[in-house]
C-alpha cells in the first residue's frame, strides 16, 4: 500500500473513532483498514493509536504523525483544485452529506447528469439525517433542511418545502378529524426523531393565537419515509414534508389535518464550510443544485392546507 494511502486510512481511523467507521468511510473491511494501520506503524517503527476494548486514542507519535498527514492530505486537495483551477474543469473527489430520503428521492436522480458533465470530480455521497459536522468529518458540502440558525458555514438556499400535519383518510374516518391543535393528544402521533419540533408541537393559528400539545408518539422513528409508510398504513398523524408526501396528498392517499394552522416552512439549503478559497468542484455543484432546483416538483401540493 503506498503512503498516501497509509496516511489516508490512518486519518479515516482517527476521524472515525475505530477501523469499523473508517471502513465504512473508505468502503473496504475492518480487517483491511486494520490491516493498513498495522504496517504503517511497522514501517514508521512506532505505535500511532492504544487500543482497548472501548476505544482508540492517539499516541504522542500518533498526534504528530495525525497532524502532518491531515496537512498533507489538505495539500493535495488544494492541488488537485489547483490544476481546476487552471484548465477551468474542476477535478477531485468531492465529500457531500445529504439527508436520507430527500437524498434518495430527490438527490439521487441528478448525480449521474452531474458526473457526466463534470467527468473529473469523483462524488463521494454519504445519506443519513443525523446532523454531520463537515470539518471534523471531512464533508467538503452538505444538503440540509431546516429553518437556518446563525452558523459558521455558509449556505446557499436551493428551495423550500412545508412540513404538514397528515393522515390517512381510513385513520381518519376511524379516529375523527382534529379541530384543535389540543386534539392531537387524544390521536396517535407519528414521529420523526431529528424533527426540529420534537415532541411538543407549537403552532401559531391564523388569528395569530399560539397553541402547543405535548404528543407522545406511538412510533418514533429517524427516516422519514418510514414515517410515511406508517401514515399511509393508517396508524397515527404524522408532521411530514411536501418533498416527501407530495405525490400522496395529490392521490388522495394522505390528507392533511389541522387546516386552521399554516404549515411551517423549512428551507433546502446547500452548506459548506467557508466562502473563503471555495473550490471550483463545490462551486459547480452549488451551481448544479441551485439549476436543479429552480422549479421543484412538490411546489403548491400543501395548496390545499394553506
Amino acid at each position: 500500500m503506498d503512503r498516501f494511502r497509509e496516511m489516508a486510512t490512518f486519518v479515516a481511523v482517527v476521524e472515525a473513532g475505530s477501523f469499523v467507521g473508517a471502513g465504512e468511510t473508505l468502503r473496504v473491511s475492518k480487517a483491511a483498514v486494520s490491516r493498513s494501520v498495522q504496517e504503517l506503524e511497522a514501517r514508521l517503527g512506532a505505535r500511532l493509536l492504544q487500543r482497548t476494548t472501548r476505544r482508540l486514542s492517539l499516541t504522542e507519535a500518533g498526534r504528530a504523525y495525525y497532524a502532518r498527514s491531515k496537512q498533507i492530505l489538505a495539500d493535495v486537495e488544494e492541488a488537485d483544485g489547483a490544476v481546476g483551477a487552471v484548465t477551468g474543469q474542476p477535478v477531485g473527489q468531492l465529500r457531500v452529506n445529504v439527508p436520507f430520503s430527500f437524498g434518495l428521492r430527490h438527490l439521487a436522480p441528478l448525480w449521474g447528469e452531474f458526473l457526466a458533465r463534470y467527468p473529473g470530480i469523483e462524488l463521494d455521497v454519504s445519506l443519513n439525517d443525523r446532523l454531520v459536522d463537515l470539518v471534523e468529518e471531512g464533508y467538503d458540502m452538505a444538503v440540509r433542511i431546516t429553518r437556518m440558525a446563525d452558523s459558521s458555514l455558509v449556505s446557499r438556499r436551493l428551495a423550500s418545502t412545508r412540513v404538514l400535519f397528515c393522515a390517512s383518510p381510513e385513520y381518519l374516518a376511524e379516529h375523527g378529524q382534529l379541530k384543535r391543535l389540543a386534539d392531537v393528544t387524544r390521536h396517535a402521533v407519528i414521529g420523526y426523531s431529528y424533527s426540529q419540533f420534537g415532541d411538543l408541537w407549537r403552532l401559531r393559528r391564523r388569528d395569530g393565537v399560539e397553541e402547543e400539545a405535548l404528543t407522545r408518539p406511538r412510533l418514533r422513528a429517524n427516516n422519514g419515509d418510514t414515517c410515511r409508510a406508517a401514515a399511509l398504513a393508517g396508524q397515527g398523524i404524522a408532521l411530514l414534508p411536501t418533498f416527501l408526501i407530495g405525490e400522496d396528498l395529490h392521490a388522495g392517499r394522505l390528507v392533511p389535518v389541522l387546516l386552521d394552522y399554516p404549515p411551517p416552512e423549512l428551507g433546502i439549503y446547500a452548506v459548506y464550510p467557508s466562502r473563503k478559497h471555495l473550490s471550483l468542484k463545490v462551486r459547480v455543484l452549488l451551481d448544479f443544485l441551485a439549476e436543479a432546483f429552480a422549479e421543484v416538483s412538490w411546489a403548491g401540493c400543501d395548496a390545499q392546507a394553506g
